[in-house]
């Protein structure tokens, strides 16, 4: 007997029945973005605010330490309210190589004219070039009343080159035989004349001449001077002669020398910024001596909050280090496998910023532990060398940066390096 019997329940398919569909394609209107009670933005009648000109102006012109001038210019053409802001700007910061540069420039901030007196107010930094190799050279006379003229100008940079003798001057020779070429010292009148001029509180001089006199006669204008940055040619003092100690207090130092120079020397220019505690950024872009390493940080230790030098690669290095309790701030640049562990295992409580290199050798677990217990640390800038790309425990610290907050930053260009880890200097205001 069957019991299922698949014929007895087919049935036939339904049957297609044809239908009349017809479509309209016609799009139907879109509604109106804007209710049609509103009307577009439009820009008032007297144009845009002055208030967010300006804003625009700070902003667009001024990336990376860069001034956009060509940009500035462009603005200064736009129409007469957009002027003088943008040539304001463009006067923040002024460049003069050439007599003829100053001459345009006396021009333009002529005090006896309203306008002139606006621009020559705007003045905060001046980059001067002495040089009697090129034509039309700056004279000394010149820069001095320049600098006159700017009662708010505050940073001065300063570049000097030797003269070198006629047929015997050859474009880029090297630095050391540049250094050779005689420069004259500054007049006594010219010396009496920047005394009258504004306060200067940042001074940065390149000498690329064989005059060591110079920077000493400078220093002695401007008691309100803070910060120095020293390039090129050695300062010294005069044999012979006694000077009393640098009477002024720094806050921030920066030597780039082609020779170290003497501890006598340092002594003189830090004497009274070691008694009142006030020197808190110290950055040498030159390999130390152990003795002028260890002389800086045992006079400093308690005000030293910024340190930068090339590398640390001893042990004498680590203890220099260590010894400053109050750093927010530590860059070196070139790897280690020794030295920079010891740093990391004791840094201060109080580190901000950390910049360091490394490669392949570098070991990295006592900076992993530094940051997961570092409380204020903000920023590790890394500069990798040869193969540091494939370190084993460079994510380990990429994990505990993530995981604490703490911005990472990797690079293999030492230029970049430096750039990141000085922005840093300079958006915590460390001093």
């Amino acid at each position: 007997m069957r019991l299922f019997n698949s014929g007895q329940f087919w049935m036939p398919p339904p049957r297609a029945e044809p239908h009349q569909v017809s479509f309209d394609l016609a799009l139907a209107p879109l509604p109106p973005k804007f209710p049609a009670s509103s009307q577009a933005p439009r820009v008032p009648a007297r144009g845009i605010p002055l208030e967010v000109v300006l804003d625009i102006l700070e902003i667009v012109s001024f990336e990376d330490g860069i001034v956009d001038a060509e940009f500035l210019r462009t603005c200064a053409l736009v129409c007469k309210s957009w002027s003088l802001p943008a040539q304001k700007r463009l006067f923040k910061r002024i460049h003069l190589c050439s007599q003829a540069a100053y001459n345009s420039f006396i021009s333009a901030v002529d005090r006896s004219t309203g306008r002139g007196k606006i621009l020559g107010d705007s003045v905060v930094q001046m980059r001067i070039v002495l040089d009697n190799n090129q034509p039309s050279p700056l004279k000394q006379a010149s820069f001095a009343r320049a600098i006159i003229l700017c009662p708010n100008l505050r940073e001065l940079n300063i570049s000097l080159y030797g003269c070198g003798e006629p047929g015997n001057d050859i474009v880029g020779s090297p630095a050391l035989e540049r250094m050779r070429r005689p420069a004259p010292p500054f007049e006594l009148g010219i010396l009496e004349l920047l005394r009258t001029g504004p306060p200067i509180t940042s001074l940065h001089f390149s000498n690329w001449s064989d005059n060591d006199q110079s920077i000493v006669q400078l220093l002695d204008i401007w008691p309100s001077l803070t910060s120095l940055s020293i390039t090129g040619k050695t300062p010294h003092l005069s044999l012979g002669l006694t000077h009393p100690p640098f009477a002024y207090a720094l806050t921030r130092l920066r030597m780039n020398c082609q020779i170290e120079p003497s501890l006598d020397f340092l002594e003189w220019l830090l004497y009274t910024s070691s008694r009142a505690n006030s020197l808190c950024a110290i950055e040498l872009e030159r390999e130390p001596s152990l003795d002028m390493l260890d002389y800086l940080t045992k006079n400093h230790m308690e005000s030293l909050q910024e340190l930068v030098i090339p590398s640390c690669t001893t042990s004498e290095h680590a203890t220099a280090i260590i010894r400053c309790r109050s750093l927010r701030q530590l860059r070196t640049e070139r790897p280690s496998t020794s030295a920079i562990p010891a740093v990391f295992r004791q840094l201060p409580t109080g580190i901000q910023h950390l910049a360091f290199g490394m490669d392949q050798d570098t070991p990295l677990h006592t900076l992993v532990e530094a940051v997961k217990t570092l409380d204020e640390l903000e920023s590790v800038t890394v500069n990798v060398w040869d193969k540091g790309h494939g370190h084993r425990q460079l994510s380990a610290l990429k994990m505990a940066c993530a995981f604490r907050g703490v911005d990472l930053r990797i690079t293999n260009d030492v230029r970049v390096h430096r750039a990141m880890a000085r922005g840093k200097a300079v958006t915590s205001s460390l001093c």
